[in-house]
């Protein structure tokens, strides 16, 4: 009888045991699974982000929000070498900290993971120890992991995540904080693009306008607004004529006046750039094509019907001499005016399609134009 028992007593727990192991089994693949919806979530959000129309810092600081949200993390920060120093893009670290955080490239324990291209733990024993990397910080974090940050194979930064718990960090999985890792490089990798463009845009020296760069970064946020907008480029179809004929001086100044008018008569919801050479662009924010017909007609009349010229005191400030010199009775009687005329191409952009590509049709069309032409063509 007693054998028996003792036979029962083996088998239930044995198959309690067995049922703890698949109900562990069962929580496992069931937290595995929610932790690739996660990512999986992360990934979308990130998508996202780079999607929008905004500057580069807005996105990784984001980014970063998404990281600490979605992981609960404590502390993260986001550190990237700009080609000269280290700067933190992103931290939800108190900014008096940042100092110690854009230095961890140059702390001992963190130079072997850079060179390794692994990821460094540290943590501490006890409330009363600090991180080896703090200077200031005393009972902020206790525990971190490292990881450098590499764009096909080259150095760029790192990112670090903290807690202020020690050993908080023992049990996670490295494997997961790999992928995020991949993730935020992803995402480093695609805004540098427009980290470039953002910071090539200049103004041009005759018109103050901004150039052709300025349309895909700040000038896209504000196109972006609207669901639909419609490009116009115009050309200065006769400059090279007004330069030849007459001097490059009075050309410049055919330039500056033509952008002086349209600038004084479009709203300030518009994107006006000098896109390249005798070539301008006006974005019409929000507004559809058949709408500017009419004004871009007034405003080609207006422009056509200007007789430009340098005065006395512009000639004398450039030494410039009339061209008939020779006679000088004939110079005094002969006028440099030069006339403009345009030509005018417009398209409708819709967000979220490529700007760059509708610009490349406009820009085609006119410079494959007629060298007569001077309308206004809808493509």
């Amino acid at each position: 009888m007693t054998i028996a028992v003792v036979i029962i007593l083996v088998l239930i727990i044995l198959g309690l045991v067995i049922y703890n192991v698949n109900i562990h089994k069962k929580i496992q693949k069931f937290k595995n699974m929610n932790q690739k919806i996660t990512n999986l979530y992360v990934v979308q959000d990130f998508m996202n982000t780079i999607g929008e129309t905004s500057t580069v810092e807005y996105k990784i600081k984001k980014i970063n929000d998404i990281l600490v949200e979605r992981y609960e993390i404590k502390y993260s920060t986001i550190v990237v070498f700009d080609g000269a120093q280290y700067q933190v893009k992103a931290s939800n670290v108190d900014e008096r900290h940042w100092g110690s955080l854009k230095k961890l490239q140059d702390v001992d324990m963190f130079k072997d993971s850079i060179q390794s291209a692994t990821p460094k733990y540290v943590t501490v024993n006890n409330e009363n120890e600090k991180l080896p990397y703090q200077e200031m910080e005393f009972g902020r974090a206790k525990s971190a992991i490292f990881f450098p940050l590499y764009i096909d194979n080259v150095y760029i930064g790192y990112w670090i995540i903290e807690s202020g718990t020690p050993h908080d960090f023992d049990n996670v999985d490295i494997t997961v904080l790999e992928v995020i890792k991949e993730n935020i490089v992803s995402v480093l990798k695609t805004v540098v693009h427009q980290k470039t463009l953002e910071s090539i845009v200049r103004k041009d020296l005759f018109t103050g306008l901004y150039s052709e760069e300025y349309l895909y970064g700040e000038g896209k946020k504000v196109i972006d607004q609207y669901t639909i907008s419609t490009i116009c480029m115009f050309k200065i179809i006769n400059i090279q004529d007004i330069n030849k004929r007459y001097s490059r001086e009075l050309g410049n100044k055919v330039i500056t006046q033509i952008s002086e008018y349209v600038k004084a008569n479009i709203s300030q919801d518009y994107v006006f750039v000098r896109y390249m050479g005798p070539k301008f662009v006006i974005a019409f924010s929000g507004v559809e094509a058949n709408s500017v017909v009419d004004f871009l007609n007034e405003t080609k009349e207006a422009i056509e019907a200007m007789q430009i010229e340098l005065t006395q005191e512009e000639k004398q400030e450039l030494n410039l001499e009339v061209k008939l010199n020779k006679d000088s009775s004939k110079a005094n009687n002969t006028k440099e005016i030069a006339k403009p005329r345009l030509n005018f191409a417009i398209s409708s952009y819709y967000k979220g399609t490529g700007l760059e590509e509708v610009l490349k049709k406009l820009e085609e069309y006119l410079d494959n134009a007629d060298a007569n032409e001077s309308d206004i063509t809808n493509l």
